[in-house]
């Protein structure tokens, strides 16, 4: 192998002769071209360097003097990881939390072979702010939802009686729980399945927000159905907001059946509609639900699934695992996450900002009605879907957004979400309805 050396902190860190903060924007673009797996596909030319304040980026664009070199600019930061940096990007709180921790307790990992105290902080503090019987942490989101699928199954075979191997979990279509191989099999997007199979069997779909549709299939086939396991609020497939009954008649049919209802809230939870959790937006209580994202506040991967007692009640020694969910460290900046959410009123906030941006939204849309076709959204999760149509094309339009200072991203070619951090201020909403209004103008 040949020699490797690696120097220095920031643009100072050093891999061989390049350091990092000498490349351009184009630069780091041809590294992750060459050397990275082509799973995304980010916005061309612009490279984040760090942050200004909770809701805003400062960015690296190529200097209009010079390919070879590179300016910075400020940008609001419209997407927040998908959900993941609620509490904004560096939450105080959080970080003077992790700086403690390692400075004087300087308990980092430990394996879950052996018990720490700052589990019991993150179980307490957790469970109640769920408002369920039972926690498991884990890492990333993805894997919430892996632990969610089989506390289905189980519970389903356990509790419900389903025979061996026939249960059915039922999903939405347009749905969005990540890309492990489970999560892939419950998709309908022909892109995240393609060249993956074989699937996971023993999953059904309907369309979302059709309670007709879902009604027919437990009368069907009730009896094998363990759970219906669902976003309360689509985010992937564009911020696709269900009926306002839709909820609370899917829970009682839930009931009557006796099939779990399960909620992925790694998007929607942790205040981002403008409530704690969406499914408090319905008043109704899911059976088990996954969380992740903003549970880390941002600073790292934290999640979880809470559930009824007797649903997690069925997991035994050596059933499930995760080396890193839950470690001390990770359980101090879940419990941190949480308590920022609560002192600092982040829902509130959601809530508030959320109806400043929709407004704003709609009078967008309203102005250019040719343009864009509807508005969508709860608290600050929100999206505005144009027309088809070539001049419209929803990459174009991110990059336009990113040159008026607003990051954001399209999703399904037509549809622009934004999810702008929790703190955001009004002045800074303002701010980003005139960047959206120019360029739609401009279009």
């Amino acid at each position: 192998m040949k020699e490797l050396k690696i120097s220095g902190y920031g643009d100072d860190l050093t891999v061989n002769d390049c350091r990092i903060g000498d490349l351009t924007p184009k630069e780091h673009q041809n590294i992750e071209l060459n050397l990275g797996g082509q799973n995304y596909s980010p916005l061309e030319d612009v490279i984040v360097s760090h942050v200004k304040d909770s809701s805003t980026l400062i960015c690296r664009k190529p200097s209009p003097d010079s390919v070879l070199k590179f300016v910075e600019e400020e940008i609001i930061d419209g997407l927040c990881c998908y959900s993941a940096v609620n509490q904004g990007q560096l939450n105080q709180t959080i970080v003077d939390a992790v700086v403690n921790h390692l400075t004087h307790e300087k308990l980092p990992t430990v394996p879950r072979s052996i018990r720490h105290k700052y589990m019991s902080a993150f179980l307490l503090a957790a469970t109640q702010f769920t408002g369920m019987d039972r926690v498991v942490p884990k890492v990333a989101g993805v894997e919430s939802w892996e632990l969610t699928f089989k506390l289905c199954r189980r519970w389903g075979y356990e509790v419900k009686g389903i025979p061996e191997n026939q249960a059915i979990i039922v999903g939405a279509k347009g749905n969005f729980h990540g890309r492990s191989l489970s999560a892939i099999s419950m998709s309908d997007d022909p892109d995240a399945k393609r060249g993956f199979g074989p699937f996971v069997t023993g999953i059904e779909l309907v369309p979302f927000n059709d309670f007709d549709a879902l009604k027919q299939l437990f009368e069907e086939k009730g009896e094998y159905i363990a759970a219906y396991s669902v976003e309360p609020i689509q985010g992937e497939a564009g911020v696709i907001v269900p009926d306002d009954d839709y909820w609370p008649k899917v829970s009682k049919l839930c009931k009557e059946h006796n099939i779990l209802l399960a909620f992925d809230e790694v998007q929607t939870g942790f205040g981002r509609t403008g409530a704690n959790f969406a499914h408090q937006l319905y008043n109704v209580k899911p059976d088990i639900m996954g969380c992740g994202k903003a549970a880390g506040g941002g600073i790292l991967p934290v999640s979880f699934v809470a559930s009824r007692d007797d649903v997690i009640g069925t997991l035994t020694p050596g059933s499930e695992g995760s080396t890193f969910g839950g470690y001390p460290l990770a359980s101090v900046v879940g419990v941190y996450a949480i308590k920022t959410l609560i002192d600092e009123r982040l829902s509130e906030n959601a809530l508030n900002r959320g109806e400043q941006l929709m407004n704003g939204l709609n009078d967008i849309k309203n102005d250019f009605s040719d343009k864009i076709k509807i508005v969508r959204g709860k608290g600050l999760l929100t999206a505005f879907e144009m027309f088809d149509s070539s001049h419209l094309d929803g990459h174009h339009v991110s990059v336009e957004l990113m040159n008026h200072g607003i990051y954001a991203k399209e999703t399904h070619h037509t549809t622009i979400r934004l999810a702008p951090a929790l703190t955001i201020n009004p002045l800074q909403i303002d701010n980003l309805l005139d960047g959206i209004r120019a360029v739609i103008k401009k279009l």
